[in-house]
């Protein structure tokens, strides 16, 4: 970072986080690998809408592909499924664990990817391993993809997600009072978001959110942006390059379902469980998040993880110790503090 740069530090984030010596640097596999995707980052900035598209293909799933994003977890059964929503057709995907008591609690899932990339298939990991250690019933949504379905598509497709839940929840054994969010970078949004359309629409009500680095003030209105704006895995480039992609103008960006950070009121939200990483452009989205929903009477938990970068808990391969311990954490998180 260039060293005539003044980063102001976020007030939300604790004394002790802001010293030069706090924390540790980012592993080497993360590094080696973030040089690899910066390469198609610049792709991306380079490619017009209709190229984009063209690179919308879900990952394949082969051993390196497992071996960075990680495998199923024994003995999780999988369920695709389809929902119709006013035209257009949104793949879902169940984690079911053996032995699911019924009706259990249940968590609709979204994924990262910046609006543009991402897919149900990427979240096997993350979604068994919660199912796993919850015993919960765990919901992947395939949203629509900027460029192609700009802002608010997505938002609304979590929606829908939401209410084919609840009105399933019979047929599919969960407990329509105890259904809640959850989501990494873009899906963090996401679900924050839906959050919002949940209280403003009257419903169906959400339990709890879970929100994984975040993005949350989608004008690029936290310290860290200039911080850590050459972070491995996530620059603030390459976030312009989303914001691009996902917005029809500029004045999205400040709408409160595209920023939920800077919605007027937060009041009567669900419980949050917050995660961040120390070398993250977007780090302090949560940090000023979690004051908000704390000083808008929400009982919040936020955790930052030390030495990691953007993306930590999707890649299991590369970073083993962190993702496991975060995924654990929400799972503990989910069986004790929202019993």
């Amino acid at each position: 970072m260039d060293k005539l740069v003044n980063v102001m530090p976020c007030p939300d984030r604790p004394e002790a986080l802001r010293s030069p010596n706090a924390g540790r640097p980012v592993s080497l596999p993360i590094l080696l690998f973030s040089k690899l995707q910066s390469k198609m980052m610049d792709r991306l900035a380079a490619s017009s809408d209709a190229q984009i598209i063209a690179m919308q293909r879900a990952a394949p799933q082969n051993f390196l592909t497992q071996a960075i994003f990680g495998r199923l977890a024994p003995g999780i059964l999988t369920q695709d499924e389809q929902i119709a929503a006013q035209g257009r057709k949104l793949d879902i995907r169940l984690y079911q664990p053996p032995g699911r008591k019924k009706p259990s609690r249940a968590i609709l899932y979204m994924h990262g990817g910046g609006f543009v990339f991402g897919d149900i298939g990427l979240t096997n990991w993350i979604c068994s391993g919660l199912a796993a250690r919850t015993g919960m019933l765990v919901a992947s949504l395939g949203y629509r993809l900027a460029p192609g379905a700009k802002f608010p598509a997505a938002v609304e497709d979590c929606y829908e997600a939401l209410i084919w839940l609840h009105e399933r929840s019979a047929d599919l054994g969960i407990d329509p009072a105890h259904i809640g969010v959850a989501g990494e970078s873009a899906g963090g949004n996401l679900a924050a978001a839906v959050c919002l359309v949940s209280r403003e629409r009257g419903g169906p009500k959400i339990d709890f959110q879970t929100l994984i680095y975040p993005a949350l003030d989608m004008t690029s209105g936290s310290p860290s942006i200039t911080e850590n704006a050459n972070a491995p895995i996530l620059t603030s480039g390459a976030m312009k390059t989303f914001s691009a992609c996902y917005f029809g103008s500029n004045a999205d960006a400040a709408n409160p379902l595209a920023s939920p950070l800077l919605a007027s009121s937060l009041e009567g939200l669900p419980p949050a469980l917050i995660q961040v990483a120390q070398h993250d452009p977007i780090r302090d989205d949560g940090w000023r998040y979690a004051a908000r929903l704390s000083a808008a009477g929400v009982k919040v938990r936020i955790t930052e993880y030390a030495g990691a970068a953007h993306g930590y808990i999707n890649f299991p391969g590369l970073c083993p110790g962190i993702a496991s311990r975060a995924i654990d954490e929400i799972a503990a998180y989910h069986g004790t503090e929202l019993s």
